[in-house]
């Protein structure tokens, strides 16, 4: 009876995951699939290998090695906290299968990890630090010269910025840079209150 318990806040907990978390924030609908097959997939693995005489280490084992292989061979990029989603999913489905004598003990580490995703994830937190990869149309050597370009362009502060390719023909400049928003850039950014009260 544990067990079906356990099922059953395994699923609540990766659709709230999913659907409550993951979607409305990033509307990735490919992900959803993959997302709620890792978790269902992982359960059914896990429930059946501790039911057999196959230890269930080399299961969880086998079912981490896969998942790890479908990120790493990936035809479409994923962006971290994707990734970080994956391995929330994984672990909701690997919680939900083991045979535990405290079935709150595994609801409460499945609410955390959802708790978790909730707030490193949020909107807020934060919000104003960027990064991004930019080709810029005029050729770099001075690396002051181009922090100072960059937050101008950017009305931020740039915190890092590396050069991945100075073309010197063509004068271009190919640069990956994290930086942070300020003040006037913020408020002013599309789908802040600011914004959109500016174009009523």
């Amino acid at each position: 009876m544990s067990q079906i318990v356990l099922f059953a806040i395994d699923i609540c907990a990766v659709v709230l995951l999913v659907f409550g978390l993951y979607f409305p924030r990033h509307r990735r609908r490919d992900l959803v699939v993959s997302y709620l097959g890792v978790n269902i997939g992982v359960l059914a693995v896990a429930s059946a290998l501790s039911t057999s005489n196959v230890g269930a280490g080399l299961g969880l084992g086998m079912a981490l090695f896969g998942v790890l292989s479908i990120i790493r061979l990936r035809s479409t990029e994923l962006d971290q906290h994707e990734v970080a989603y994956y391995f929330s999913a994984l672990a909701l489905g690997i919680l939900g299968a083991l045979n535990t004598s405290s079935v709150w003990l595994s609801a409460g580490l499945m609410a955390l990890i959802v708790a978790v995703m909730f707030l490193g994830d949020h909107r807020r937190l934060f919000r104003r630090y960027r990064h991004q990869i930019l080709v810029l149309e005029s050729a770099f050597t001075d690396h002051v010269a181009l922090v100072a370009h960059l937050e101008q362009l950017l009305d931020a502060r740039v915190h890092a910025v590396t050069v991945q390719r100075l073309d010197l023909v063509n004068e271009t400049t190919l640069v990956d840079v994290r930086y942070a928003l300020t003040d006037r850039a913020l408020t002013t950014e599309p789908g802040t209150p600011a914004h959109a009260g500016a174009h009523r």
